[in-house]
């Protein structure tokens, strides 16, 4: 017997409608790429993203053609978020940091029709353009009177002056909920990047549940800026879940550097902030010489990779911020897990609870998770057996676009599948997860294996690091050994032995590493990751002291 219940499909449409209905009057400020600072509202955004479908139906792209965009946490971003995926096209979000011809690679491999760009990144679209046989629309997010009077660009046109033209009405199309809404490409530290194509009902899914209390916790309360890009994994679904609540949006543009946000969030009294440990650290460090304060805000989600102890220490100590523990991935939309405390909690004192807000934190309510051995066997929630990190739900990735890769799924003894993630992780009895490494840095030492993010950890909070990597080098008898590899801050002094001796008490003495090799920068990916693979490229012919090998 069926239920007697109407039967809606969980459309993005949905999402922006209600945002209007319910919410118009709730503020949208963006520092735009002009430099100024702009204002709107829901209502706005949604007449907007009506008017955008209205100009696809114009440019007379069909259901399910891909609309690509190259551009900066801005109003007219999340007008193209609702106004693509809501008339039935698939949003794609490009990621500016990739290379050129990466960028040109991707656009190809997923045949975009249209693409979206910020005048900052100009540059990038004349170096693709020519490249890139299947746009046949590029539209720079300007006012017409910005376009330069010669790009190179045949038939550029102005987002601005493309949308004066279309009426603000239109009726959103009703399709089945599991139609593809948008696309985001792995960061591809190996190989060509791998797509992640989201339906709507993984997208709502996403929304509702990451905004529960003990997830992200949104409401119309909050003033929330995602400095997390939309262009990463649609800015942690962000966007989204705040169409659903109805808060107050605040967008940093392309101004990213401490000062800029610093000044933006006490500016417009944001409550919530979101973003990657890079990005606080910019923070963190305007903020400390200066001796300023938060006014407002409460609390950040912190993720794209392990955040410091230290820094979470910092935020909770000197600003009375609580830091948000996350963890996921491209593949996940991206929610996996959040660190926030249960009832049981409460009562421990400090210490104990900050053990416990340094892992990555429980599950989400659509996510499950299990930690396996080399042979496929699950593992106790005890937190101390560490296996291979793998998840399954409504919003995790069954296969990549166009089959790239293969069935990335692994199938359980009932015939379930599992995603791996890559990531080494154990799990407590509370169902706490921490990741412990990533499954391809993960360093074996005797037969013993090292956390390289642990001995990373300890590195930062050293006052004179600004960032750590460690990596494992060869050794004639322990088969590998790690080694950290350190940027100083700015003006600090610190020798080697002075780093190595502060490891003493702070981790077994056969996990400190063997050496420490002082750098200028360490390689970076498009997401803000370090990326290992290169480093280790560039340390080939490093020997540890003393090894002759």
């Amino acid at each position: 017997m069926l239920g007697l219940m109407q039967n809606q499909p969980l459309l993005i449409s949905n999402l922006i409608e209600f945002a209007d209905r319910h919410h118009g009057d709730g503020e949208i400020v963006s520092r735009r790429v002009e430099g100024d600072i702009h204002r709107s509202d829901w209502n706005e955004v949604a007449k907007r993203s009506r008017q955008v479908a209205n100009a696809l139906d114009s440019l007379k792209l069909g259901h399910g053609d891909r609309v690509a965009t190259i551009a900066w946490n801005g109003y007219r971003h999340l007008e193209l978020y609702f106004g693509v995926s809501g008339s039935g096209r698939v949003l794609h979000t490009l990621n500016p940091r990739f290379h050129p011809d990466q960028i040109a690679w991707i656009i190809n491999h997923a045949q975009d029709s249209v693409l979206c760009f910020d005048m900052t990144f100009l540059p990038i679209v004349q170096a693709v353009h020519a490249k890139c046989p299947s746009v046949k629309h590029w539209v720079a997010l300007c006012d017409a009177d910005r376009l330069p009077a010669e790009t190179g660009i045949p038939g550029l046109q102005s987002y601005e002056a493309l949308l004066a033209a279309q009426p603000d009405r239109y009726r959103w199309p009703e399709f089945d909920e599991n139609t593809a809404s948008s696309m985001c490409y792995t960061s591809g530290t190996t190989g060509n990047p791998k797509a992640a194509l989201y339906s709507h009902r993984s997208t709502l899914l996403h929304a509702f549940a990451a905004a529960m209390p003990d997830m992200m916790c949104i409401s119309a309360r909050d003033s929330v800026l995602p400095v997390v890009p939309m262009f990463h994994v649609n800015a942690w679904g962000i966007p989204y879940s705040a169409a659903l609540t109805g808060c107050k949006l605040v967008f940093p543009g392309p101004a990213l550097d401490g000062k800029s946000i610093y000044e933006l969030m006490e500016t417009e009294k944001v409550s919530y902030a979101a973003g990657v440990p890079t990005i606080w650290q910019m923070l963190l460090t305007h903020m400390k010489p200066a001796g300023l304060k938060f006014s407002t805000l409460k609390r950040t989600v912190i993720g794209g990779s392990a955040c410091p102890p230290a820094m979470i220490a910092t935020f909770n100590d000197d600003y009375g911020v609580e830091v948000l523990h996350a963890w996921g991935m491209t593949e996940m939309s991206p929610l996996g897990t959040l660190c926030t405390l249960k009832n049981k909690h409460l009562s421990m004192s400090n210490d104990e609870q900050m053990k416990i807000r340094l892992k990555q934190g429980r599950a989400i309510f659509g996510v499950d998770m299990k930690i396996v051995d080399a042979d496929g066997h699950e593992l106790p929630w005890d937190g101390k057996a560490y296996g291979d990190l793998l998840v399954k739900g409504p919003w995790v990735l069954s296969a990549y676009y166009q089959g790239e890769g293969g069935d990335p799924l692994i199938k359980d003894e009932l015939g379930q599948g599992w995603f791996p993630t890559g990531d080494v992780a154990t799990i407590d009895a509370d169902g706490f997860m921490q990741i412990t490494d990533r499954s391809k840095d993960v360093i074996k030492s005797g037969g013993e294996w090292i956390s390289s993010i642990e001995v990373e950890n300890i590195a930062v909070a050293h006052p004179a690091v600004a960032m750590a990597a460690c990596i494992g080098v060869a050794h004639p008898k322990w088969d590998e050994r790690p080694i950290v590899v350190v940027v100083k801050k700015p003006g600090a002094e610190m020798s080697r032995e002075e780093l190595l001796q502060f490891y003493e008490g702070k981790t077994a003495k056969w996990q400190i590493p063997d050496d420490v090799v002082f750098v200028d920068a360490i390689p970076l990916g498009a997401t803000g990751k370090m990326l290992k693979t290169k480093l280790r490229e560039s340390l080939k012919d490093y020997k540890l002291p003393g090894n002759p090998t």
